[in-house]
């Protein structure tokens, strides 16, 4: 829904821009307003998105981002079905509103495309019947037996419909000014531009600015017709009594892209008429603002879109080979990651919140823009690696862990994009946030004893680490507070360490500059960092990387 929001108060806004537009160019040709009114009514119909979509499949340069968290979270594969944390479920919304809403739009919509279905069917027969007469003019001419208006009928292959007896109603000199008048629509293709907008209008039938814009096009189209016919040379009494004659005489076309003679405002036609209201040609100056106000109309969301496409992460360099992705058992609250077959991944009741979180290193407060199912529901998924892929264990390095992990995540991102459709870029916000740094007297921090035996485990109230650098022990911390933590300690060694706190103690983000104290209740984290590891954590505003979410639907079951 907030897609079409999106579209519509788009449209909504090009559409009174081109109303001001035309506003500046009220003293000017008539047909050139009336292109601006279509060029409104045919942007409901092309949404910015789709451009943006054709801008991000321009790349102008190779762009390898940098990983936005650079911690590798090993101890999360490394441990077989180790459990996760279960993410609260979020209240789903109640489905019969939106397709209520569904329902009464396709209801008006099928409403409309009947009336003028039948409209048009009815004026097809009557055409069928027509008589053809013999008469040197442009296209063919029809005469009915019907009391309709001339008019012409047809999108590619235009017939003129004349009611019977018009000759003896209309003196020559008038005739002459009413084929002038259809010619001009003949010329203009306003029958093909006519059905464009109503279609536009079917199917945006519930936007009132598509009524308005529908008026606006019939009032231009005539007043063209009538500036046309006028610059001919006719005399603009002839002209004025032969549509009066033919309102007396004829109904209105009951088609608006079947445009006869009598459309619009017929008393301020007959005034502009009898006026001979001058326009002006447009000068090269408005012909150039013109051109360059549809040029960036156009190419602004061009290049917003390929803008957009510098800031898409890259694609994975590794993929898999077989995924299996399925809804887990609604009766199940475990969620659980772990190795899979082939030394892939396999992970249960998993949301797909979480598999972001693990596909690119974030924290779920650093993905934007995620649809509610993303946290609520839950998939199990099986995938075995595009090439052979050894499994965590012991013995293996810290950069074996580090270089391993990255490959499954990049497999678990390109399942992502091909089974979630899922579509985002990075951006940096500022945004609340913690920045980890030496406490006033100094760090308290042993070096590791073993550089490579990198291990870190979180637990109730506890943090204990090996050979772990401070950016890894700043992103666990993260995953704590619910905050981004930024390492600015300036500290890059591998440390051992141990944090223990009160889990239930009150937590008191500290001011911006200070440390948070003790409480009576227990420890807090902010206290224990201090006391015991010689660090404290800064609460203030920076710039945050998040992942903003363009575009995510929900798998396929196989």
């Amino acid at each position: 829904m907030s897609e079409l929001g999106n579209h519509l108060w788009q449209s909504t806004l090009f559409a009174a821009a081109v109303a001001a537009a035309c506003f500046a160019l009220k003293n000017n040709r008539a047909r050139t307003r009336y292109w601006l009114w279509l060029a409104a009514s045919l942007k409901f119909l092309v949404p910015f998105s789709l451009l943006l979509s054709l801008g991000t499949r321009v790349e102008i340069r190779s762009v390898r981002m940098a990983t936005v968290m650079p911690a590798m979270r090993v101890e999360q594969i490394t441990t077989s079905f180790a459990p996760m944390p279960v993410a609260p479920v979020a209240a789903a919304s109640p489905l019969w509103r939106p397709l209520a809403l569904a329902a009464i739009w396709i209801a008006g919509s099928l409403l409309l495309a009947g009336r003028w279905l039948w409209r048009w069917s009815a004026l097809r027969r009557l055409r069928r019947n027509a008589t053809p007469l013999p008469m040197h003019y442009p296209i063919p001419v029809a005469v009915l037996a019907s009391a309709i208006e001339p008019g012409v009928f047809g999108l590619f292959r235009p017939v003129l419909l004349l009611p019977e007896g018009l000759a003896a109603k209309l003196t020559p000199e008038q005739m002459e000014t009413v084929l002038a008048h259809e010619l001009c629509h003949v010329r203009s293709r306003d029958n093909l531009t006519a059905a464009l907008h109503l279609l536009a209008g079917t199917l945006f039938w519930f936007h009132p600015a598509m009524w308005w814009i529908g008026r606006r096009l019939i009032e231009e189209r005539e007043r063209a017709c009538d500036e046309a016919v006028l610059g001919q040379g006719s005399q603009p009494e002839t002209y004025a009594q032969s549509i009066l004659n033919i309102c007396t005489f004829y109904a209105e076309s009951p088609l608006a892209c079947a445009p006869g003679v009598t459309g619009a405002d017929l008393k301020q036609r007959i005034r502009e008429i009898m006026a001979q209201r001058v326009t002006l040609r447009l000068t090269l100056a408005r012909k150039v603002a013109l051109a360059a106000a549809a040029l960036a109309a156009v190419c602004t969301p061009l290049v917003i879109g390929m803008l957009r496409a510098q800031t898409l992460p890259p694609p994975p360099q590794y993929t898999y080979e077989v995924v299996s992705i399925k809804p887990s058992d609604p009766g199940s609250t475990d969620s659980r990651i772990g190795p899979g077959p082939q030394g892939g991944i396999r992970t249960q009741g998993t949301t797909a919140m979480t598999l972001l979180t693990v596909a690119y290193d974030l924290r779920s407060y650093q993905i934007v823009a995620a649809p509610g199912w993303v946290q609520s529901e839950r998939y199990d998924v099986s995938f075995t690696p595009d090439k052979p892929e050894v499994a965590f264990n012991p013995s293996m390095t810290r950069q074996q862990a580090e270089a391993t992990f990255n490959r499954q995540r990049q497999r678990l991102q390109a399942v992502l994009r091909d089974r979630f459709n899922l579509l985002l870029r990075a951006e940096t916000r500022e945004l609340p946030m913690y920045a980890l740094v030496v406490a006033k007297n100094g760090p308290r921090l042993t070096p590791a004893a073993d550089p490579k035996a990198m291990r870190m485990m979180t637990g109730r109230g506890q943090i204990t680490a090996t050979a772990t650098d401070l950016t890894m022990f700043a992103h666990n911390l993260a995953a704590l507070l619910g905050r981004y933590v930024a390492n600015e300690t300036g500290l890059t060694a591998p440390y051992d360490l141990k944090l223990e706190w009160t889990p239930d103690a009150p937590v008191q983000s500290p001011q911006p500059g200070e440390p948070a104290a003790a409480t009576e209740a227990g420890t807090s984290i902010f206290t224990a960092l201090t006391e015991q590891l010689g660090l404290r954590l800064e609460s203030k505003k920076g710039p945050v990387p998040v992942y903003v979410i363009e575009r995510i639907e929900k798998p396929s079951a196989n």
